[in-house]
């Protein structure tokens, strides 16, 4: 709090933890829960191939040029900002969709599971939760289909609620436990920590790890990912880019500290090309890594780059003055609407606890759907909100490199 940059941020935090209510739970033994994805049925070495592949929609250029091959038993990563193509490649790969140029081949024998941030929409809504398990649920698996659901915190009374009056984070929750009942080989995960607590993302990635399946993750969680996957595949500039290593040895070799900092410097770099001019560098008296500046014939090396010019500079500090006041106005906004939407909850909180009083019948269970959605988007503006913070946190400092 005593950091110049960071006090308003945790200023505002701090009224945000101070308004949680604070609960008692009791320890849970997890040394007895083992949930497992079902044995992956053997499919040939090559699991997915790319050959040239590229992308577009109409004029928009997503990537080109794509070839990689992975192999059965791997688990890989697809990392880069949001927009760079990583979902758009995995529904090529389970068919969704069509390469512009190229080719995107699924192996012998792959059966793909497939987890999106839309694949709630295809549970029945008349189902309840339990329900939705047990008709897919085949042999031994149906006698831990109660521990499946607690892992994803549907315990007691949760299992019997219909999809339909769940909240958007419980429907993706089931989804993904869903997705653990059926023999895939191929598991493709888009985003899928998204609406889980710690707990539930250490049962998922726990079983991950012993899945003897090939997995490609498309995620931001780099502690997620950790240990968990063994190649990383980069979107970046209309390219892909394979990384040998786990998610911190990427992180290394990119010479960042956190996926949060890949999205910053993509950004950064990308403002500072628009700003300068053919012949000059993004940042002040630096000059490109590798071959960059070398002399092909002989491999002498040619005079730096000139530094920005003052003009240059300026255009830099305006655009750095301009996304610290964006990201203020977005953070004031959110604070706002997180608050306009507490206010909503404690009122149907209170209606729900005597609702004779209010004249309201909760048997439809109307009234518990509108609740759940309503905590459901204060869940996610809480999350957004906190990311905007980081971004404030990141213009604020990109705005002081200038003072």
């Amino acid at each position: 709090r005593y950091k110049p940059t960071k006090s308003n941020q945790v200023q505002s935090r701090i009224k945000q933890l101070e308004k949680i209510e604070r609960i008692e739970i009791e320890e849970e033994d997890l040394a007895t829960l083992n949930i497992k994805f079902p044995p992956a049925p053997r499919s040939g070495q090559v699991v997915v191939e790319a050959k040239e592949a590229g992308k577009s929609f109409g004029e928009k250029h997503v990537f080109s040029d794509a070839t990689f091959t992975i192999e059965r038993g791997e688990k890989v990563a697809f990392v880069g900002r949001n927009g760079e193509g990583k979902t758009t490649f995995a529904r090529l790969v389970i068919g969704e969709s069509e390469p512009s140029r190229g080719v995107v081949r699924v192996g012998h024998n792959v059966h793909i599971g497939y987890y999106a941030q839309n694949q709630d929409d295809l549970m029945n809504g008349d189902f309840t939760v339990f329900d939705t398990l047990d008709r897919v649920a085949v042999g031994d698996v149906r006698t831990k289909l109660r521990d499946i659901l607690g892992a994803f915190l549907f315990r007691g009374e949760d299992i019997d609620k219909k999809v339909k009056v769940l909240s958007g984070g419980e429907r993706a929750r089931l989804a993904m436990a869903r997705l653990m009942l059926e023999p895939y080989n191929l598991l493709v995960l888009d985003e899928p920590t998204n609406h889980m607590d710690m707990r539930s993302k250490d049962i998922l990635k726990n079983a991950l790890q012993k899945y003897n399946g090939t997995v490609i993750v498309v995620s931001h969680d780099r502690e997620f990912l950790d240990g968990l996957v063994d190649k990383v595949y980069e979107f970046r500039d209309g390219r892909v880019k394979e990384h040998l290593g786990g998610i911190y040895d990427f992180l290394r070799d990119r010479q960042l500290e956190s996926m949060r900092e890949l999205d910053r410097a993509n950004s950064s770099a990308a403002v500072a090309a628009q700003s300068s001019g053919p012949g000059t560098n993004p940042v002040p008296g630096n000059r490109s890594k590798g071959t960059a500046g070398k002399s092909p014939a002989n491999g002498a090396t040619s005079p730096a780059k000139p530094a920005l010019s003052g003009k240059e500079l300026y255009t830099l500090k305006r655009e750095a003055d301009k996304q610290l006041r964006k990201a203020e106005r977005d953070v004031e906004q959110a604070e706002e609407q997180i608050m306009a939407l507490e206010k909503q909850i404690a009122g149907m909180d209170k209606q729900m606890a005597d609702p004779a009083a209010h004249g309201i019948d909760l048997s439809d269970g109307t009234l518990y759907a509108q609740y759940n959605e309503l905590k459901d988007q204060l869940s996610k503006l809480t999350y957004r909100w906190e990311e905007l913070n980081i971004e404030l946190e990141n213009a604020q400092e990109a705005v002081a490199e200038f003072q």
